[in-house]
């Protein structure tokens, strides 16, 4: 199996703006390369995709010479300024220091909306997909139509959906994120993660249940040669364990044929990224 979305991070080094208040305390400390082979070993892992977490070239290039050193990361989704005039060239330089994969950038903080479709942004996407680079959209539903557009604008840009788009589960919600997702779905240049679930339903009282509706939608919508397994660790760490977020993946996709399954948690991830 591949892990295509999982996060390091330490806090006595960087701020993260997003790691704010209370509730986020349990994983307000470091999580290295040591803690994620634990994990990754426990469950049986044969490679992962780490994922940016900031907007930092600097963390990027952390990134890729920790992928360089642990044969385990075998691609990373880093940041880089869409909307720099030699984006080009800035991409060239991270590519030859590891194994870039794709970019990402936390749109979902964007006030924004349409903050995908700003000009220089589109510029910045056509050239990530000149690069033979994917981009992670890191939306919320009501973004979901600007990435559409995104979609079909740029036809030979590979996206990936993190998060499935971040539904509504913990309040049941369901609409506008369900047409939102399914619109987005239509366009062939897109697949989704079935990652970061655990942690838009209830922290202590969520269960398997929960999370079906949703999965179906995603399933339904993009099929199962277009969905990738990705834990999130180890922000699912504030609502569930490693092991527990891979139980659940595990038993949403219980429908699918061997197939399929092996399709979902390893050659989409594999396909995606181009990963070696």
């Amino acid at each position: 199996m591949i892990d295509a979305h999982h996060h390091l991070w330490d806090p006595s080094r960087r701020e993260y703006p997003w790691m704010t208040g209370a509730p986020l305390d349990p994983i307000r400390r470091p999580y290295t390369v040591d803690d994620l082979r634990v994990v990754i070993n426990a469950a049986g892992m044969r490679a992962t995709v780490l994922v940016q977490t900031v907007s930092s070239a600097e963390e990027t290039s952390e990134f890729l010479a920790t992928a360089v050193a642990e044969p385990l990361i075998a691609g990373v989704v880093g940041w880089v300024d869409l909307a720099a005039p030699d984006i080009a060239d800035r991409l060239a330089s991270l590519r030859s220091q590891g194994p870039l994969v794709g970019i990402r950038h936390q749109v979902e903080t964007e006030p924004d909306e349409d903050w995908l479709l700003r000009p220089e942004i589109m510029a910045g996407l056509s050239t990530v997909a000149s690069a033979g680079l994917a981009y992670d959209l890191l939306v919320r539903p009501a973004q979901l139509p600007a990435a559409t557009e995104v979609a079909l604008r740029l036809p030979e840009l590979r996206l990936v959906l993190d998060h499935a788009a971040k539904p509504p589960i913990a309040s049941g919600g369901w609409e506008p994120w369900a047409s939102g997702v399914a619109a987005l779905a239509r366009r062939e240049n897109v697949v989704c993660k079935v990652s970061g679930l655990v942690t838009e339903a209830d922290w202590s009282g969520w269960e398997v249940g929960h999370l079906r509706r949703y999965v179906d939608h995603v399933l339904e919508s993009f099929g199962p040669d277009r969905l990738l397994f990705g834990s999130d660790w180890p922000v699912c760490e504030l609502a569930a364990s490693y092991n527990l977020v891979l139980d659940a993946a595990v038993a949403l996709t219980s429908g699918l044929s061997d197939a399929e399954r092996l399709a979902v948690f390893d050659h989409n991830a594999q396909a995606v990224y181009r990963l070696a």
